[in-house]
């Protein structure tokens, strides 16, 4: 019975209509469960579909744990480490976050329970909980983790940019950058060539930094799209 469990809420092979099922109507309870996120007000709607949405989640991750052998208790030889190692995987801790920041309904008429109330920012992390049923996410999550070397090279090619492009800007115009943190924001803004527009150079040494640093940064922000769209289609094959 857990075996077949397992199956349903972990596998989700494409053939098995539960799995398949299930995977639906968790994610249509997550996408609910958001809804009252973008109103600053509440009603008996919102209310219901808190409630509600909380026992789901509390089910879901009671399954998962009695189930968590199957999952984890290969890597640890089986056994009750299976249930110890579960509560502590980086989607576990998400669940247990969104569970225990959906529960301050239970505390609105204690007011030392109260506080509970500021964890009510963590219900974003309903958001993440969709990775676990959107196969689209899972194989972008396997894309980045195959690819995660010259991603990772990327990322230092541009952080050595930033810091060089900070460097070089920060001393041209002295006047226009208070410190270099500033000159970094500025840096990190062209780099995107996101061009807020709140700090710029004045000078036309400065202007000239800034235009090979937008025309820099378009291929430096370019290569992980084509290196994560690359390894998208390279796991489509597969």
């Amino acid at each position: 019975m857990r075996k077949r469990i397992f199956e349903i809420i972990e596998l989700s092979d494409e053939n098995d209509r539960a799995g398949r099922a299930y995977d639906c109507f968790m994610m249509a309870v997550i996408v609910a469960s958001l809804i009252p996120l973008a109103f600053k007000g509440t009603n008996t709607v919102f209310m219901l579909i808190e409630k509600m949405s909380v026992v789901v989640f509390v089910a879901d991750y009671i399954l998962r744990l009695i189930t968590a052998d199957y999952k984890t208790g290969k890597s640890l030889g089986g056994g009750v480490f299976a249930f110890v190692l579960y509560p502590f995987t980086p989607m576990a801790l998400i669940d247990m976050v969104v569970i225990v920041s959906s529960l301050n309904f239970i505390a609105s008429g204690y007011k030392v329970l109260k506080l509970l109330r500021l964890m009510r920012t963590f219900r974003v992390f309903r958001a993440l909980k969709i990775i676990r049923y959107s196969k689209s996410v899972t194989i972008i999550c396997n894309v980045i983790k195959k690819q995660k070397e010259p991603l990772l090279a990327v990322c230092v090619l541009a952080a050595g940019y930033i810091m060089i492009c900070a460097l070089i800007i920060f001393n041209v115009e002295p006047d226009t950058f208070e410190n270099f943190f500033e000159a970094v924001y500025w840096a990190t803004v062209s780099l995107t060539t996101m061009g807020y527009g709140d700090i710029y150079p004045i000078s036309t040494i400065g202007r000239v930094v800034t235009m090979v640093s937008s025309f820099v940064g378009i291929a430096i922000v370019a290569l992980p799209a084509g290196i994560i769209t690359a390894g998208y289609m390279e796991e489509i094959k597969e």
